[in-house]
């Protein structure tokens, strides 16, 4: 009777282990499912804290300090036009390329009602932005505003595969020398320049580009949010006529 229940113990014992080791095993993954299931949700709360925590309004926005035309600045258009519109803008930017040609059908629609006055505004993350646009300034004071405006054409076109080393060649190419046109680049003569259109498009409440601002002959300000197609920009400047 001894050694009959010893046999049976024996068989038993292992069983017993088995169905141990499974039921420890369930167990564990059914830990591991509750773990990954509070993992998941704490970091949907915290990216849900993230969102809420940006700020709930956008920053004041003022039209009325974005400072007036001045002689020295480049005009597309008639400089006596009834309507003028203010582009805060970077050469780099894709939407401020897509824009460009809509500005282009404003003056075909408009003609000399409608002036159009480029300002800049390269964003930091732009590693091109800042010496494209002293690219332009330089070509703008060796070539005038003609050449400054078939500059700013040239370096859209070629955007984003435009490299800062071929500035040079894309001068000439529109009638500058390039030898000055490098030693005025070289010198960051107008880095100046471009950082005060952009801390006065800030100033007003631009936060990127293209940011317009169209003023009508009566002294009303219309702001243009960004790349908007041309139907909606001429309703903005009809607005003001």
């Amino acid at each position: 009777m001894e050694n009959k229940n010893q046999e049976i113990n024996l068989k038993i014992t292992p069983t017993v282990i088995g169905v141990g080791l499974v039921i420890m095993m369930i167990l564990f993954f059914g830990a591991g499912i509750l773990f990954e299931s509070v993992r998941k949700t704490d970091n949907k709360v915290l990216s849900e804290e993230v969102v809420t925590d940006q700020p709930e309004t956008a920053p004041t926005q003022d039209l009325s300090l974005i400072p007036e035309v001045n002689a020295k600045e480049y005009v597309r258009g008639s400089k006596n036009a009834e309507i003028t519109v203010i582009e805060y803008s970077d050469y780099e930017c894709p939407f401020c390329k897509s824009f460009h040609p809509t500005m282009e059908q404003v003056l075909e629609e408009y003609g000399d009602k409608v002036a159009w006055v480029y300002r800049h505004y390269p964003l930091p993350f732009h590693p091109k932005a800042q010496k494209t646009a002293e690219a332009a300034e330089c070509v703008g004071e060796l070539g005038g505003g003609e050449a400054f405006w078939e500059m700013s054409d040239l370096m859209f076109e070629k955007m984003p595969d435009l490299e800062l080393s071929e500035l040079g060649d894309l001068a000439a190419s529109v009638g500058v020398d390039k030898n000055k046109f490098e030693t005025c680049l070289n010198s960051d003569k107008y880095a100046d320049k471009v950082s005060a259109d952009m801390n006065s498009g800030a100033a007003a409440g631009i936060q990127g580009t293209p940011g317009g601002v169209i003023i009508g002959k009566n002294g009303q300000r219309e702001f243009i949010p960004g790349a908007l197609p041309f139907e909606q920009v001429k309703q903005l400047i009809d607005k003001v006529m």
